[in-house]
């Protein structure tokens, strides 16, 4: 129960942040409307996102300076639970713009910036399985994994504020703190974030879990 409950947390969050989400009042805003809503769960899942990036750069950079399996293992892992949370981003996004843009994909810089960075993630796994031997596999997808991650914060979050975009916090518009959280969002909203956060986290150790297990059985085998 000790270990447990950060879990718990993060299932009282995101159960929490849903219902908030879809049932709670939010502000009146012009043209998003009662799309503010999505921001409880857009937003999160780049958080989530990122901060799974984040943990699988550690790890590589663990790997390269002690050759330990398991880091590998855990950098990998964390990249694939970050590509799902990069999809459901992506998704959420895409109808946010939808009905706020009148354009799933319009020509925006931050959202060109997050294709390429996705493409970037699953080039990374498509090298991992490309190469057949396990050390060599570990020591180059761990090197590839340490440029692309700053490559990535580049490309979804510098780039965008020094060109125009439509995107809240880019391109010299105001943010979302400035003109749209109000009392109402701001604890739902950040909740959201952490207990997505927490969930991705959780998957990741799930996966890392089952893969040990599976590399023990093969062992035996």
């Amino acid at each position: 129960m000790r270990k447990s409950w950060w879990k718990i947390l993060a299932m009282v969050m995101v159960c929490s942040s849903v219902v908030a989400g879809f049932m709670g009042p939010v502000p009146v805003l012009p043209i998003l409307n009662e799309t503010i809503r999505n921001i409880y769960f857009h937003v999160p899942m780049w958080f989530s996102m990122i901060t799974l990036y984040l943990i699988s750069v550690i790890f590589s950079v663990k790997y390269l300076n002690s050759g330990e399996r398991n880091h590998d293992i855990m950098a990998v892992e964390a990249v694939n639970v970050g590509i799902l949370f990069c999809f459901l981003g992506l998704l959420t996004g895409m109808q946010w713009a939808n009905i706020t843009w009148g354009d799933p994909w319009p020509n925006d810089p931050k959202l060109n910036g997050s294709a390429i960075a996705t493409l970037m993630y699953l080039a990374y796994l498509v090298l991992r399985n490309a190469l057949e031997e396990e050390q060599k596999r570990a020591k180059i997808s761990a090197v590839y994994n340490i440029f692309a991650f700053p490559i990535m914060i580049v490309l979804i979050y510098i780039l965008p504020k020094l060109t125009d975009s439509l995107h809240p916090g880019s391109g010299g518009n105001s943010t979302f703190s400035d003109i749209d959280m109000d009392n109402s969002i701001r604890p739902v909203f950040y909740t959201a974030v952490m207990g997505w956060m927490l969930t991705g986290i959780w998957i990741c150790t799930l996966r890392y879990r089952l893969r040990l297990i599976e590399n023990k059985r093969n062992k035996l085998d």
